[in-house]
């Protein structure tokens, strides 16, 4: 392409569409290509250097070693440690990534471990060609010493976790004025019984993304399998993530263990039944409920009969858990009841249906804009965390 021999005057060549003249170089684009050409000789050492390009852009395999640098602990879990990195690249280029170790501790030899992380690979890999808004993007699976390290985007904002905590809320209070923290109080979160709750229209809108991830990846016959507050981030644009996918599952490849959160994991994996996208499902509802009511929904369970009990329970007792703004919603209720029902077939039958069906997410969030109580939710959001940083 550097090669080709083009008119000295850009009119005579009839697919020209714009030219621009800096110094002694000239970029055409012509058609859909732009096409830089030098007046006079190129030095031997620009031949050189295009001899360079056309060898390695005729190769068929490319190999480069990268060089990342870790920043700070982002977090640590039972699969291992994740740090805030950074990628660097040439002239001076560097990008902010996180890096997910994943520890051999908890498998009995080296064999268990390195057939869990193939499987690990494999489901990354059909995760990252997903490409979905709503769901992390995977940029690589790497080996170091026989220990393997998930490469992923760095999401900038807030777990859900992190986020709802009253030193969180107390720190907006006193960056704002009176005014703007009715506002917030009457729109976008308040003090619950325990921790923050958030108000019904934000809630909604986070979990909407949620279950808009999890229909991307349930399409693609992935289960999450570990949906809970810490692991959907809000970025600081307002838009939600699902991150953390390390708990992850190909319905076609199950491996012989999993990994979960007992709290947040749906009861029939409890009882060690089977799994499915609606195990996601129940997981969503015990979130929802959570963020809607501002309290943990399990913590008196000390044992996994009690907590099963208490999921199983769940539907009959959202009544006394849930703000009366809440429980007033007709609507509102019957999806938290569905989503959280013990039984999976009583649940929606996918993501898709929870978001879209005749009592889904969105009907609710039409019923806020014909009662002329909707919001730019996710711009409600945006301000928010501005006023937290």
């Amino acid at each position: 392409m550097g090669n080709e021999h083009l008119p000295r005057n850009p009119a005579d060549q009839p697919q020209a569409r714009t030219a621009s003249k800096m110094e002694d170089s000239t970029t055409i684009l012509q058609a859909a290509r732009t096409i830089g050409y030098v007046e006079g000789e190129r030095s031997e050492e620009v031949k050189e250097l295009y001899g360079s390009y056309s060898r390695l852009t005729l190769q068929e395999k490319l190999g480069w070693t990268e060089h990342l640098r870790l920043k700070r602990l982002l977090g640590s879990g039972g699969q291992g440690l994740v740090f805030l990195s950074e990628r660097r690249g040439s002239d001076g280029f560097t990008l902010p990534v996180a890096l997910k170790f994943f520890s051999p501790e908890r498998f009995e030899d080296v064999r268990t471990y390195e057939e869990a992380m193939k499987r690990m690979a494999q489901v990354n890999c059909r995760i990252a060609k997903i490409q979905h808004d709503n769901l992390l993007d995977v940029q690589n699976f790497i080996e170091r010493n026989r220990i393997r390290i998930l490469e992923m985007e760095w999401v900038d904002g807030y777990d859900l976790e992190s986020l709802l905590t009253t030193a969180m809320l107390e720190r907006a209070r006193g960056r704002v004025s009176s005014s703007r923290w009715d506002y917030i109080n009457n729109v976008v979160v308040t003090q619950g019984p325990l921790r923050p709750r958030l108000k019904a229209g934000i809630a909604v809108a986070i979990v909407h993304g949620v279950l808009a991830g999890l229909a991307a990846l349930h399409r693609d016959e992935v289960v999450h399998g570990d949906i809970k507050p810490s692991n959907i981030m809000v970025k600081r644009t307002g838009h939600p993530k699902i991150i953390d996918i390390g708990s992850a599952v190909e319905l076609d490849n199950l491996p012989p263990q999993r990994t979960c959160t007992p709290q947040y994991v749906a009861p029939e994996i409890l009882d060690r039944e089977h799994i499915s996208p609606r195990s996601d499902l129940a997981s969503v509802g015990y979130v929802l409920v959570e963020l809607l009511s501002g309290r943990p929904l399990f913590a008196g369970a000390t044992s996994f009969k009690e907590l099963i009990k208490a999921k199983r329970t769940l539907p009959q007792r959202l009544e006394k858990i849930l703000p009366a703004e809440v429980a007033d919603s007709e609507l509102l209720m019957t999806i938290c009841q569905r989503l959280t029902s013990p039984d999976p077939m009583l649940r929606y039958a996918s993501a898709e249906e929870a978001l879209t069906g005749a009592d889904g997410l969105s009907e609710f969030h039409r019923s806020l804009i014909r009662g002329d109580l909707a919001s730019e939710y996710e711009n409600e959001i945006r301000v928010w965390l501005e006023e937290l940083d």
